[in-house]
């Protein structure tokens, strides 16, 4: 198993940074966060998309016009029906098929393919808490990475700057106050890849750091956190503009001390992540957030080294972690440890068990998450812009069952990857 997955992180890898295919689809069932369009087709070439519609007439000028409908060198695939999607994007994410993201480049690699396979065509790559040094070495490893490889797009640390009683599966030993210099320290080691930081607002220097993160470039994210919600908004007025797994890791709603979720709610500026499996969110809650903040939510996996693996025994960080039914928990204190969650399912139970409109679901794993980092713009970071299936947008396709919404294709850039 471990060999095989390490010949198809080679692989990933190689396509990944190899030649972009001229690639025209049609006879699928398009859904983005524009809408849903039947008999949808689409052209791409340099990793850009050229045009797309719907009806057959449009699809044979469109051939015509950008000269692919006798050009040898064109991937031509009938869909069958089949959905075509954007790509996946995962603002937070620690790994997979048993390695982590703090592990190395070849770790990395193995980890990001197996996202990859189950169509998060980008990834942010988050860092579990551990000594500064530790973490600067893990953001410049990541910035190496992140300026080889188009589907990595930068680093999110999620830690150090959290609060105690609110550390989840955090090194307690490490955590420490957002002083200027230590924020200092990481903007530099990340070598202007680092996409957010969570933070606690109430620790001293908490709003400090959010501007001096915000004006770096990078996003400041509330989360793990015992902020009440004065402070909570106070940190979103300095400049944060994500929350960190709404739910998770913070004060819980109450009428008369809302904590830091009303802040977020309320707040248009901010895109609330959101882990769907089921276990660390209840249904009816997901169902509510949904509700409460639509174009706002952005799905997350906060997936963990023992993501699309077998139960057992792993670690993340230094800490080690039981995975019973696919559930991972610190073994020290039984505190959930991330999850084993793919974006590919986190979409499935939106419309399949959350009863969640497919295109609202869609624009949660897409557009939203790229609009929480500035991509669906054009940018320099990914150039063309991500999270819908649109002219010039990147050629970031899947195609997947609609009966089941698996992931049967993948394309990252026009690269394939599945």
């Amino acid at each position: 198993m471990e060999e095989s997955r390490q010949q198809q992180a080679r692989q990933v890898s190689a396509a990944v940074t190899g030649p972009a295919q001229r690639l025209a689809i049609r006879h699928a069932t398009r859904i983005d966060a524009r809408g849903i369009a039947a008999q949808a087709w689409l052209l791409s070439d340099n990793g850009v998309v050229l045009a797309q519609g719907a009806g057959g007439d449009n699809y044979r000028a469109a051939l015509r016009a950008y000269g692919m409908e006798d050009a040898e060198n064109v991937t031509i695939i009938d869909a069958q029906e089949a959905l075509m999607l954007p790509g996946y994007v995962d603002l937070h994410a620690h790994g997979a098929w048993q390695h982590s993201f703090d592990d190395g480049q070849e770790a990395i690699a193995v980890a990001r393919a197996g996202h990859a396979m189950h169509g998060t065509t980008r990834q942010v790559l988050s860092l579990i808490t551990n000594p500064v040094d530790v973490m600067c070495r893990n953001l410049q490893t990541v910035a190496q990475i992140t300026k080889q490889r188009p589907d990595v797009l930068g680093s999110h640390m999620e830690g150090p700057f959290l609060a105690l009683s609110r550390k989840g599966a955090h090194d307690p030993a490490c955590l420490i106050a957002p002083e200027a210099g230590i924020v200092e320290r990481f903007l530099d080691a990340a070598q202007g890849t680092l996409r957010q930081i969570t933070i606690a607002p109430e620790l001293p220097d908490g709003i400090d750091a959010i501007r001096t993160i915000s004006a770096s470039g990078a996003v400041a994210a509330v989360g793990h956190c015992d902020a009440d919600y004065d402070t909570a908004k106070r940190g979103f007025d300095a400049g944060a503009r994500l929350m960190t797994h709404m739910f998770n890791a913070m004060n819980g709603l109450h009428h008369r001390n809302p904590g830091p979720i009303p802040a977020a709610v309320e707040d248009p500026r901010v895109t609330i992540e959101l882990i769907n499996d089921g276990f660390h969110v209840h249904d009816a809650a997901l169902r509510l957030a949904f509700r409460m903040a639509p174009h706002r939510i952005a799905l997350v996996t906060d997936a963990m080294a023992a993501t699309d693996c077998d139960d057992g025994s792993y670690r993340l960080g230094e800490l080690e972690v039981t995975v019973e039914g696919g559930h991972a928990r610190l073994v020290s204190n039984g505190a959930i440890a991330g999850s084993t969650l793919v974006l590919e399912e986190a979409v499935r139970r939106a419309v399949q068990v959350l009863s969640v409109d497919p295109v609202q679901a869609v624009e949660a794993a897409t557009l939203t998450p790229a609009r929480a980092l500035g991509l669906d713009v054009p940018n320099s970071i990914t150039e063309a812009p991500l999270g819908l299936l649109s002219d010039g947008y990147a050629a970031d396709i899947l195609l997947a069952d609609p009966k089941d919404w698996s992931v049967q294709h993948v394309w990252c850039a026009g690269r394939q990857i599945r």
